[in-house]
């Protein structure tokens, strides 16, 4: 398993929290989604033989949630 934290400086709420965990749980290899509201910073544990780290940025981005690595 490894992890990746990205900054999401558009996180306001818990309905943002919702919408990425949904959008994000779906996709191949990732296990776990954690949104940190307050820091603005989602942490994804992800399966790096299965999981395609481009796909959960551009499903942040179909989100509408511009995105940036930590």
């Amino acid at each position: 398993m490894s992890e990746i934290v990205l900054e999401v400086p558009d996180i306001s709420c818990e309905h943002c929290a919702r919408a990425i965990n949904r959008r994000l749980a779906p996709l191949a290899g990732v296990r776990r989604i954690e949104v940190d509201v307050p820091g603005k910073r989602v942490r994804v544990e992800y399966d790096e033989t299965q999981a395609d780290l481009g796909a959960v940025r551009e499903a942040l981005a179909d989100e509408g949630y511009a995105v940036s690595e930590r």
